[in-house]
């Protein structure tokens, strides 16, 4: 269910490279008005007038205990920027949670999640859920970025659990291997290992090979897509894309979509936006 609620700023820090983590403070989680889940979105108002739109920001993590929210954002236009100004103390409106989440598999022998850049946004909260079914077994967590100051937003994840396998790739090598997230999931595709199902967040052209690569080996995939959107409710179908099925809304069919409904090469992904911030 969706609400509009103003909310306190606990935190609003930089976390490398562009990319700044926020922690607000609601009331509607704790009192379970709402339940946010991995892969959903909120849509954050500013607090100057003249950007008269809202931000699409994809939920970080949650904690349904305390109420208190994360957002992981890049600062990519003057949105975000206005975003990053924020101090403690600042009270936001943030409307939400919106769109389809993640669909969890509850029993596994393998999972693998893939995040790329500020795509790895919506994959803590992911992380979180699937490690709460003691009966998923395994989870490669795969995560790339330009390089090390970029990769560390990596340190508000918890990768403590004995089940989880970290693999880190930056394109300069910086930190992890010297590689893309693309090339790590061709080498666990190729081990000798049955996969159970993909999850993965990441810019467009990742999704666009994540898909095929999916489809190309008949796995089960599910991509986080970015758009720009407007009304993040569905009203102004600008965040429309194609599909082998149809058109689709991102903010309202998705923004998780099973990578089947984008045909066995995925040409119909369409170029994504910025849900992370614009």
């Amino acid at each position: 269910m969706e609400f509009l609620e103003n909310v306190e700023i606990l935190e609003n820090k930089a976390v490398g490279g562009d990319n700044f983590l926020m922690r607000v403070k609601s009331e509607n989680v704790p009192n379970k008005k709402s339940t946010p889940v991995a892969g959903q979105f909120y849509m954050l108002k500013l607090k100057n007038e003249i950007m008269i739109l809202r931000r699409p920001i994809s939920l970080h993590s949650v904690n349904s205990q305390t109420g208190e929210i994360e957002f992981l954002y890049k600062v990519l236009g003057e949105g975000t920027k206005e975003l990053a100004s924020y101090a403690k103390g600042d009270v936001i409106n943030i409307q939400g949670p919106l769109g389809n989440g993640f669909e969890l598999i509850k029993k596994s022998s393998k999972i693998v999640i893939v995040g790329g850049g500020i795509g790895l946004a919506p994959l803590k909260q992911l992380l979180k859920e699937l490690l709460k079914n003691k009966e998923n077994k395994k989870i490669v967590f795969i995560a790339g970025g330009r390089d090390k100051k970029t990769l560390e937003m990596l340190d508000s994840f918890d990768f403590s659990d004995k089940r989880i396998s970290l693999k880190v790739c930056s394109d300069d090598g910086s930190l992890g291997e010297k590689a893309n997230v693309i090339e790590l999931l061709k080498k666990e595709i190729s081990i000798d290992e049955k996969i159970d199902i993909i999850y993965s967040c990441g810019p467009h052209k990742v999704l666009e090979l994540i898909s095929e690569l999916s489809n190309e080996n008949n796995l089960t995939s599910q991509v986080s897509m970015e758009e720009r959107m407007a009304c993040g409710v569905g009203a102004c179908v600008g965040c429309s894309i194609p599909s082998e099925e149809g058109m689709k809304k991102v903010c309202k069919n998705g923004p998780v979509f099973y990578s089947k409904i984008f045909g066995k090469k995925s040409e119909n992904v369409k170029n994504g936006g910025k849900l992370n911030g614009k």
